[in-house]
């Protein structure tokens, strides 16, 4: 880790001043269940999650070849998050919550109500974080984001150079990154604050993994506070078809067999730590386990129905929670799931 990851000290503490009599009550109850849940073997569920990614919008700017927003692959619509619908939501949650991610596929800065919802999620005491491919950050925005409160930028920089950051990000535009990025850090002392903690995270693929050197000096000429490196999910990882699997074991979530295919070094152990403490929540209300479920093919629940607590302890979770205690491989979106491989910092 270089000399700037420092500042991730300030982060935590920033994170941890979060904390709450009851949200910590509500913490200590989710981590117990799952550690009594894995003794008893039982899909033992107590509290409410800790964690909520709550999607802005599902439209992008961009076409990535990995992504289904990015493909304009859904089967699911497209559109925005609507402020009074996700206000609605965070009033019953909040007391217990204590991340907001905003983000689950799509580009959070083209929903125009974005950052008035980062302020209310903010004046509620949640720690929020998004990612963005940062090619709207304008000197404007940037400043409106310094205000509205956001405690984590992550922005997605997957190439030093343009030939190279264009092989994944297709249709995007370095420099603007770069100009988003400085636009963010000058305001950020402008205005003298601490937040958001500002991060560049690096997506290896094969195209991009000689650069990684690049991109931490990078970093550090620009200021950002930290550069975390992520594993790519590739959807047919077996044969890897685009050509984006590293050469390099440790940039990689799969690992190669002697015939020239490929399988995830992730062995699905019958428990998932994030499918007890968070949730995900789509732009239209749909209630999915996690960020891997990105076609929502497992709702769980639609908030145009029910209360997100009533979902949270509903029988279709209740059912979720069973299966992957009793054979998470057989659940599809669990088959290329990278807990525990996916990213780390340097």
């Amino acid at each position: 880790m270089y000399p700037m990851a420092a500042f991730d000290w300030n982060d935590s503490l920033n994170l941890m001043g979060k904390m709450t009599l009851r949200r910590l009550w509500n913490g200590t109850r989710v981590l117990g269940s799952y550690y009594l849940g894995r003794l008893m073997k039982k899909p033992l569920q107590w509290g409410y999650p800790v964690s909520i990614s709550f999607e802005p919008t599902t439209s992008c700017n961009l076409r990535c070849p990995e992504c289904p927003s990015g493909l304009r692959a859904f089967t699911r619509p497209t559109g925005m998050l609507e402020n009074d619908f996700f206000r609605k939501t965070i009033d019953e949650i909040h007391r217990e919550l204590i991340y907001l991610i905003f983000y689950f596929q799509g580009e959070p800065y083209l929903n125009p109500d974005f950052l008035n919802m980062v302020r209310y999620a903010h004046d509620k005491k949640i720690y929020t974080a998004t990612s963005t491919n940062a090619h709207y950050l304008t000197d404007e925005v940037a400043k409106r984001t310094i205000e509205s409160g956001l405690d984590r930028l992550i922005i997605s920089i997957d190439g030093a150079t343009q030939d190279v950051y264009q092989q994944y990000r297709v249709g995007g535009n370095l420099a603007k990154v770069l100009e988003g990025t400085r636009n963010i850090i000058r305001w950020k002392k402008e205005l003298k604050s601490k937040t958001p903690f500002v991060f560049f995270q690096f997506l290896v693929v094969k195209p991009n993994e000689h650069q990684v050197a690049d991109i931490k000096k990078l970093a550090r000429e620009m200021g950002v506070d930290q550069v975390r490196f992520k594993t790519a999910q590739v959807y047919d990882y077996e044969t890897d078809p685009n050509g984006l699997i590293p050469d390099t074991d440790k940039f990689s979530r799969y690992r190669k067999m002697a015939d020239g295919r490929f399988v995830p070094k992730n062995k699905l152990a019958n428990r998932c730590w994030k499918q007890q403490h968070a949730s995900v929540i789509t732009w239209d209300g749909l209630v999915v386990p996690c960020c891997f479920d990105k076609d929502a093919t497992h709702q769980l629940g639609n908030l145009k129905d029910q209360s997100f607590k009533t979902i949270w302890h509903n029988a279709n979770y209740y059912l979720f929670r069973q299966e992957l205690k009793k054979s998470r491989k057989n659940i599809d979106i669990c088959a290329n799931c990278s807990e525990g491989v996916s990213v780390w910092k340097d």
